[in-house]
This record gives structure tokens, sequence and C-alpha cells, in this order.
């Protein structure tokens, strides 16, 4: 098989279908997002933030001086083996499914770039931006825009972040770039896409940031890593290497979910997950902002 073609195959299974789900497109899929989020009592708004406008759901039942946002899978991002979709939205928003089930006092779902909004709504919405370059600088430069005015609307001083799958690199890559962020979680998220993809055999994503990389500015980071155990799209070595590589694994810690795949029921054990504490004895700072 050439290499472009194992490229968007491993994709494929990697990033996008194995979160599909069962039929729709992108409309539909944005259709059952808005459902899901009213039903548990969410309101939805569109940030701008910087070259794109990124969706984003809030829930507020109490004043709280922290949020706690969610951040989105790499969603619908192949259509086949060999050609990228052209609406990135997840078929299974699962982000937005585990923040429906936090009772948390003010929780936010935050959608990566060119999802759930139409097609055509940015200029900036190529088909790289939810393929080799979804990690970019921009992607995180606008990330962290969204964050800023999600907190202000929430009137909170700190941020938590959860992120699931593809989410989970950004939530560490914003995050690395944040003074406020208190604690992280991620789901079944590939934290060091370099390891990732050499174990997929495909080549490096050309355009992106690899979470890995910025792993020593977490270090003193209260975060908790789920691993599923049946997971074959992201294996506990690739979440090793990024706790290793945070020089500080006390407060990395992981935990191995059996017989959980990657796009396994998530959401039904997550408010037993989320209840699980987090490491001690570390700081809840990042080695300092920069953006």
């Amino acid at each position: 098989m050439g290499g472009a073609r194992l490229f968007a195959t491993a994709l494929l299974v990697a990033l996008g279908l194995v979160l599909a789900g069962c039929g729709g497109g992108g409309e539909a899929a944005r259709d059952r997002a808005y459902h899901l989020a009213q039903q548990a009592g969410f309101t939805r708004t569109v940030i701008a933030a910087g070259p794109f406008h990124l969706m984003a759901f809030l829930r507020l039942s109490a004043p709280s001086p922290v949020l706690r946002v969610y951040i989105e899978g790499d969603g619908h991002a192949w259509q086949t083996t060999d050609l990228p979709s052209s609406d990135p939205t997840p078929w299974s928003p699962v982000a937005l499914e585990l923040a429906a089930v936090d009772p948390a006092p003010a929780v936010a779902t935050l959608a990566r770039p060119c999802q759930y909004v139409a097609p055509g709504t940015d200029a900036a919405c190529t088909q790289s931006a939810w393929t080799n370059a979804r990690y970019s600088p921009a992607v995180i430069a606008s990330t962290n825009l969204a964050l800023d005015r999600l907190k202000a609307l929430a009137g909170a001083a700190q941020l938590e972040l959860v992120g699931f799958s593809g989410g989970g690199a950004v939530a560490v890559l914003a995050g690395a770039r944040r003074s406020d962020l208190r604690d992280l979680r991620t789901v079944a998220a590939n934290l060091d896409t370099a390891l990732w993809t050499r174990e997929h055999g495909v080549s490096p994503l050309i355009g992106s940031l690899n979470p890995a990389d910025v792993a020593p500015r977490l270090a003193n980071l209260p975060q908790l890593h789920f691993v599923g155990g049946a997971d074959q799209v992201v294996n506990l070595a690739v979440v090793r290497a990024f706790a290793a590589a945070t020089g500080a694994t006390h407060c990395a810690g992981i935990q191995v979910v059996p017989d959980m795949g990657h796009d396994g029921d998530w959401p039904t054990l997550w408010p037993e997950l989320l209840s699980q504490p987090l490491p001690t004895g570390c700081n809840g700072r990042t080695s300092g902002a920069i953006r």
C-alpha cells in the first residue's frame, strides 16, 4: 500500500469513522448535538476566535469560580479511506455526552474548528484543519481565545479541561499556554502524536504540534488520563510516554479502564471516572503562560 493511502487509512480508523456512530451527515449530526445539549440544559453559542468560529455549549446551574470545559474529539475527519470529509462534525458528540452527565455547577463543551458550523462559514476551514494540521498553532490559539470567552461568560477565575480523543491533545496544547488551569483530564487521548503515528506506521502530522513536546510545562499540574484497555486506536504506551515526558509522573496519573475500546460507552462510566481523585502534591500551575 502506498504511503499516502496508508496515511489516510490509518487516520480513518484512528480519527474519524470509529466515532461516527450509526448514520447521518453533518446536518443530522448537528441536530442531534443541539437536541442533546438542550435536553441537558446547555445553551449554545458560536465564538469568534481568530480565523475560526467555534461552537460551544454552556450550562451554569450555580455561580462557580471554576469552569470545567470539555474539548471535542477529531470528529468525522474522513469520508473514505482516501477522501477527507467535507464536514468534520462528529456523528457521536462524545465530549458533549460526557459533559451532559457532569454534575458540576459550571460546565461547557468546546467544539473543534469547523465542527457543528455550516460548511463555508469560515475561509480557514480547509480540510487540513481537521486532518494533518488539526493541532496546528492557529488551532490552539483559536481554542485559547474561545476558552477565554467561555471563562468570561461563566464569571469563572479558573479552568478545568477535559479532552476526548484528539480533544485531549488540544487540551494539553492549549493548557500549556495558560496560567489559569487548575487540573486536566483526558479520555482515550493521543498525547504523544509522534509515537502514535510511528506505532500506526504513518507519516507525521505535518503542521501539527505534539502534546508530548509541551508536557514539561504541565509537570506540576494535577492530571488524570483514562485509557481504554481494549483501545486499538490509542494504547497505553502513548499515554505513558506523555506522562514520562512531564518529568513528574506523580502528577500525571493514568487509569486503565478494562475492556473499553476507543469508541466504547465512556459516558455511562463517566460519573464514576470523574469521581476518581486527582494526584496530590501538585501545585496546579503550569510553567508559565505562552501564546
